[in-house]
């Protein structure tokens, strides 16, 4: 499997419009939460609008996952905690969404949601559990957050990970995990668009302010993954260790 991994996109529709033009490069194409940007003038409803079009028509060119973000939260379930409810599962035809789990050639894809309290988590938790037993070949995570602790949650200052995460990801050694939210983490001295935790490769590749966005590009076969972005591009290779400084990607 070829996959292009972005994230925080934040309503920038010129983003959008790259990530459609080179879709169909990609066996898939993940947004790893927050396209929309609860700061914007556009209101939430309309972001929610014209986002599901651009992924119902990214759905033509290639297969699509879209977990939510923080900024994605337009509603409370019955229990209180804030929810994504535009991303449900079936709600945007053709596209994989939050609690969705999907087989593509080898490659298993588990799509989580971002959890806003207790019985999000717990539900988080459930499903990674189920996923595991059913899980063939290699295993993808899509999770907004970041790990804690980790150069991918670094923000320069402090790390903003997910503690939880880290413990299902030694729990259950998914192969690679696609996250996004902490936007400097590529960008800041002792940052990085990537990390091992064992076994599991995780990515984040950032936010940049530019008309095409940050991203990643993975390889299952070629067993590569390759960041991208104004700042340059680095290369890991996912059969061997990982080490630092990351190699620096020239392409051909």
């Amino acid at each position: 499997m070829r996959g292009l991994l972005v994230s925080d996109l934040h309503y920038a529709l010129k983003q959008f419009d790259w990530v459609h033009g080179v879709a169909d490069r990609f066996d898939l194409v993940a947004f790893a939460g927050d396209s929309l940007d609860v700061s914007s003038i556009v209101a939430l409803g309309a972001q929610i609008v014209v986002v599901s079009k651009y992924l119902r028509r990214l759905t033509e060119r290639t297969r699509v996952v879209a977990s939510s973000g923080n900024h994605d939260l337009d509603a409370r379930g019955s229990d209180g905690e804030r929810v994504a409810s535009w991303l449900a599962a079936g709600k945007v035809p053709g596209v994989l969404t939050d609690g969705d789990y999907a087989e593509i050639g080898d490659v298993s894809i588990t799509v989580c949601r971002w959890w806003d309290g207790p019985r999000g988590r717990d539900e988080v938790g459930l499903q990674l559990a189920r996923d595991a037993a059913r899980r063939r070949g290699r295993w993808v995570w899509v999770y907004h957050a970041p790990p804690d602790a980790s150069p991918v949650s670094w923000t320069g200052s402090k790390h903003y990970g997910d503690a939880d995460l880290v413990r299902w990801a030694r729990e259950h050694q998914p192969d690679l995990v696609l996250t996004g939210h902490v936007h400097q983490s590529p960008f800041r001295e002792g940052g990085s668009w990537v990390d091992r935790l064992g076994d599991t490769w995780v990515f984040n590749a950032g936010r940049q302010p530019a008309p095409s966005p940050s991203h990643v590009i993975f390889d299952t076969t070629e067993r590569t993954a390759i960041w991208s972005s104004l700042a340059g591009s680095e290369i890991v290779r996912l059969d061997e260790p990982l080490t630092r400084p990351v190699a620096t990607f020239t392409p051909s």
